[in-house]
């Protein structure tokens, strides 16, 4: 299969829209000039409100759902205020960024990246992993040279900002701290983790895809949940999506996002599928939970029919949903008292 050309100027969104959006409420058909057919998007944390946009905006142009996917997270990669995702991405243990990402359509192709360095828009290279090869997922020096021999162009992620954290971080380690010390960054800002989009469009077509700069400080070459098939993101056509932000160890040991999937099969609605993951995620962790009171996972789903869910062990995740001709910025629900 020919890889797509990308639409580069689709995720320009006016100022006045955005800055609506950011209010936690905006009427879509203020981007679409009017068009309002169906489409339904969800993506996580309150950037995911810029994320839906531009992925609704494409699909009422015509786009399906895994261009609109594409587009709306490489909208959020490029962005340098959020450190938790592509270009100014909090770095590892030796002061490198690299990248997680996966991508997915309704007819099962996937495509994901782990440890990418130097390549801004890492979704862009998982969706040309599962177009242009025979794998599914490329990682590290090998992913970096395939996204050359592809056109990509590299590029220093490291911002003055990312660099000026990591190095107050460095300055804070005692003899006794381990590799990452807290997950708690406070003084950062947000830093929600990993943007996760999932898409209907008017065809009825689901897609999703996920992208992150991964655990700050974390040890060279980790490879978080983003980009395993079944644990950040896994779709299937017939019955939903889901994908996971949070402690990406956390999420691998339940394979979430496919326990997600597979609820919604089995007759359970995205909220009720997000949840019972999340319950499963609190029996599993129950111990670290109580040592560590930042240890957090979340999953948002998408239904065949466009029903939407999300759900946390913590209090604070938030996820955007674009639907009914609305986008809207929620509390999730969270299951985990202590």
């Amino acid at each position: 299969m020919r890889r797509r050309e990308f639409i580069r100027d689709s995720g320009v969104i006016g100022v006045g829209a955005y800055t609506a959006s950011k209010l936690g409420f905006l009427k879509l058909d203020q981007i679409t000039g009017g068009k309002m057919d169906t489409p339904v998007v969800i993506s996580t944390w309150n950037f995911g409100m810029k994320a839906n946009e531009v992925a609704w905006k494409a699909m009422s142009s015509g786009a399906n759902s895994l261009d609109a996917v594409e587009q709306g997270v490489r909208t959020i990669e490029d962005d340098p205020e959020i450190m938790s995702v592509g270009f100014g991405g909090l770095p590892d243990e030796q002061m490198d960024v690299t990248l997680d990402a996966s991508i997915m359509d309704w007819r099962g192709n996937c495509g994901a990246v782990g440890a990418l360095p130097k390549i801004k828009n890492a979704v862009s290279v998982a969706r040309t992993v599962m177009e242009r090869s025979e794998h599914v997922m490329l990682a590290g020096e090998g992913a970096y040279k395939f996204a050359l021999a592809q056109g990509f162009k590299p590029i220093d992620l490291l911002t003055d900002k990312s660099r000026e954290a990591w190095l107050r971080w460095r300055e804070s380690l005692g003899p006794n701290n381990n590799w990452l010390g807290p997950h708690s960054m406070d003084d950062l800002g947000d830093n929600h983790d990993t943007i996760g989009l999932l898409a209907l469009d008017t065809k009825g077509h689901l897609s999703g895809a996920v992208s992150t700069s991964g655990l700050a400080w974390k040890i060279h070459g980790r490879v978080g949940d983003s980009p395993i098939i079944g644990a950040g993101l896994y779709v299937d056509g017939k019955v939903g999506a889901a994908a996971s932000t949070g402690v990406g160890e956390a999420n691998m040991r339940i394979v979430g996002s496919h326990l997600v999937v597979q609820s919604m099969k089995a007759g359970a609605s995205p909220q009720d599928a997000c949840e019972i993951a999340i319950r499963r995620a609190i029996e599993v962790h129950s111990k670290i939970l109580k040592k560590d009171k930042s240890f957090q996972l979340a999953y948002i789903g998408l239904s065949a029919k466009g029903e939407v869910g999300g759900a946390a062990i913590r209090k604070g995740f938030q996820y955007a949903i674009g639907k009914n001709g609305t986008n809207k910025l929620v509390d999730s629900k969270y299951l985990y008292i202590g």
